[in-house]
């Protein structure tokens, strides 16, 4: 394989290494050291913008490592690459195609070109077809094929089709019309179909079926269930085109399912499926809060995207956020980061990042084919607070794994109730606060601990946070919140010269699933390796 010293190799630029020179000097060095050296850093390292309010001064940093990161990304040509992206270049190297979720809500009269199209129009006339659709459904106009009410609303999808959808409805779920039930399908699992429509009628159902090819093996295989399903109480083809749609863009195949091509809702190959909620992929939430409430989330993602375009690398909140993320994993050897969220609506958010980060930044070769010579993609994962602090956080704590952290936090709860919400926020403040300082042996045994214990009781300190805060949680505050982060992968992917956008990790896996499909469900002769082989024999005998 072509290696990175073959081109430009990132530890041959300059601020690469001044970072590693820098790094062994403040390897050492304790937060509370930092923080007594500045009296004003818990004020001074901080950022603002779009309704988002960043604190990092509980990051192992000071001005010169914040100096040379924002170097770092000037010499690996950042700024040109954030134009780039926006101006509708073919980033995506190994696809040959533009990159352009930002032009899913690009305001009216804004212009993004691509292959000599402004591309915006279109998305705006999707969006009026959805929003059309949309208020049909809700108020009641849409009916079924008996007449009935549509009140229950059923994604069929997979990866961003489904991973997107679902965090913005539990999110969003405060604002949502509570008159109907939303359920997601995903899993080729039978289970996954079976327990979502168990409890609703058939008459009174809508299924959007999301996939671009109208081809994807486990879409399409629980949209057959589900037609089969409506169908046995339906009794009549006529009826598929009054309870199924289709997010795609393969008309054939979805006029042969029985949708009326009417009822398809478009998006494009410049859309990447873990950065598509905000696509007609998102039909599903804009029938749950409505056309107006959705495009207040796409309004916030345009103001994220707004400060990640024109913002100086030193206040840009996906910037700071990206080069931490380089720092922690490339420099401090972290294999992972944790996203922390006091929201239980943000429960499913990171799941929800573990696709759009691992997805765009899982990579072990450069644009140009060369092997990378830095790490990669840190694994994300989180679970909302304080549910976390009884699981892991024990682990963060006194374990022996540095893991930076990203606590998000809102000043007023949608729910108010008694002193919840205090106690909530405490917690992120407390929890920040006990990672960062921790507690020595000296103030353990001053608490009047046995010496046998005294080491048990340690916090070590000195684990770096970032925390987020924002007013409430808004339609348009989600927005925001997810193109920071889909900003920090870009930026992440930047440095590390890779392609965020392609994802040809995942084809191998189904290849070889549709192979050993029809192994399962015959009797051919086996030729894989020998445990494969005897893992299927088991299976036939025993299925």
């Amino acid at each position: 394989m072509v290696t990175e010293s073959q081109g430009t190799a990132l530890f041959d630029r300059e601020a690469w290494k001044a970072l590693t020179a820098h790094h062994e000097e403040l390897e050492g060095k304790q937060l509370k050291e930092l923080f007594a050296a500045d009296p004003a850093r818990g004020t001074r390292y901080t950022a603002e913008a779009a309704g988002l309010f960043l604190d990092y001064s509980k990051n192992r940093v000071d001005d010169t490592t914040l100096k040379l990161l924002m170097q770092l990304a000037e010499e690996c040509g950042l700024k040109d690459k954030i134009e780039a992206m926006f101006r509708g270049d073919k980033i995506n190297v190994t696809e040959g195609r533009a990159v352009l979720h930002v032009a899913l809500r690009a305001p009216r009269g804004e212009s993004i070109v691509v292959d000599g199209q402004d591309v915006v129009p279109e998305v705006h006339q999707v969006l009026d077809k959805m929003s059309g659709f949309a208020d049909k459904v809700r108020s009641g106009e849409w009916k079924g094929f008996t007449g009935k009410r549509i009140k229950n609303v059923v994604n069929i999808g997979i990866g961003g089709s489904d991973l997107g959808p679902v965090m913005a409805y539990e999110a969003l779920r405060h604002y949502s019309d509570r008159e109907k039930t939303f359920r997601f399908v995903s899993n080729v699992d039978g289970t996954d179909f079976v327990e979502a429509v168990r409890d609703l009628n058939a008459d009174e159902t809508l299924f959007l079926v999301a996939s671009k090819t109208f081809t994807t093996q486990e879409t399409m295989t629980n949209a057959h269930s589900a037609r089969e399903w409506a169908l046995a109480t339906l009794k009549d083809d006529a009826a598929i085109a009054k309870h199924f749609v289709a997010i795609s863009t393969n008309a054939k195949e979805v006029a042969k399912f029985g949708i009326d091509t009417e009822n398809m809702f478009g998006f494009w190959d410049w859309v990447g499926g873990r950065y598509s909620m905000d696509s007609a992929i998102g039909l599903s939430t804009m029938l749950a809060i409505g056309p107006d409430q959705f495009r207040e989330m796409l309004a916030g993602f345009h103001a994220m995207d707004v400060h990640f375009r024109t913002t100086p690398f030193a206040q840009n909140l996906p910037v700071l956020l990206g080069l931490l993320t380089v720092w922690y994993t490339d420099f401090f050897d972290a294999q992972t980061m944790a996203i922390l969220p006091y929201e239980q609506y943000l429960k499913r958010f990171p799941a929800y990042l573990q696709q759009l980060t691992m997805e765009s930044n899982g990579k072990h070769v450069t644009l140009e084919g060369a092997h990378v010579s830095t790490e990669t993609g840190p694994i994300y994962w989180g679970e909302p607070g304080t549910n976390g602090q009884h699981s892991f956080y024990q682990l963060i704590h006194q374990g022996t794994r540095l893991i930076p952290c990203d606590f998000i936090g809102f000043f007023k709860s949608l729910n108010p109730l008694g002193r919840h919400h205090d106690m909530l926020m405490a917690n992120v403040f407390a929890q920040a606060e006990a990672l960062a300082f921790g507690k020595t042996a000296e103030q353990v045994k001053a608490e009047g601990t046995a010496d046998w214990l005294v080491p048990h009781r340690v916090f070590e300190g000195n684990r770096p946070s970032n925390v987020i805060l924002a007013e409430e949680l808004t339609p348009k505050l989600l927005g925001t919140l997810v193109a920071l982060y889909e900003h920090s992968v870009f930026t992440q992917g930047a440095i590390w010269n890779i392609d965020s956008f392609d994802q040809w990790g995942v084809e191998l896996g189904k290849v070889l699933a549709t192979r050993i499909l029809g192994e399962l469900e015959g009797d051919a002769a086996l030729t894989h390796d020998t445990s494969t082989n005897a893992l299927i024999e088991r299976y036939r005998k025993n299925k």
